[in-house]
């Protein structure tokens, strides 16, 4: 499967390009300006999410021009499939001492809210001194309960994605643009 495509093809299914690595680069870039303004003189720790989103927070904290921090947590809700189950999982705790800090989870994905609502439960007891989240993507009208989002990269109709850090059942996370479901 190559990224530069406008359609690929892989294990007879049909992907074409929903958005492209120019694209992803300039919101990127401009979601990191912004950040930067938000949380200038902080140093806040950005928590990314396993597996998705760490292509994202690589390029995301490249271009932040102040000082930061990173961790991660994992999560699961697919299981190696392309619909949620539902039930979130945590699968790696974070390891930073984060009482009192500035804290920003970084997401690939934010589709029905589940998971942005089970990370805040999951942060909340550490009386952060701000709790924000920031999701390169955001599937639009699919939420089943309320949340925030601060920073969203795109809004993406509800199809199933892959590339830049998406995966079906653990491949193609290594595209440079992103891909829907044809």
């Amino acid at each position: 499967m190559s990224s530069d495509k406008a359609r690929v093809d892989t294990n007879n299914e049909k992907y074409k390009l929903l958005i492209s690595e120019e694209q992803i680069y300039r919101r990127v870039k401009e979601l990191a300006h912004q950040i930067s303004a938000d949380y200038y003189n902080k140093c806040p720790i950005l928590i990314g999410v396993l597996n998705g989103a760490f292509i994202f927070l690589s390029d995301l904290i490249r271009e932040m021009n102040i000082d930061c921090e990173v961790d991660f947590v994992k999560i699961s809700s697919y299981g190696g499939g392309r619909v949620s189950t539902g039930q979130i999982k945590a699968k790696k705790q974070f390891d930073s001492h984060v009482d009192g800090r500035h804290i920003l989870i970084v997401e690939d994905i934010a589709d029905s809210g589940r998971s942005i609502k089970f990370l805040e439960k999951m942060f909340v007891d550490t009386q952060p001194a701000s709790l924000k989240f920031a999701s390169l993507l955001l599937k639009e009208g699919n939420a089943v309960v309320d949340f925030k989002l601060d920073y969203v990269g795109f809004t993406i109709p509800t199809k199933f994605v892959v590339g830049y850090g998406l995966d079906f059942d653990q491949k193609y996370r290594n595209l440079r643009s992103i891909y829907v479901l044809d």
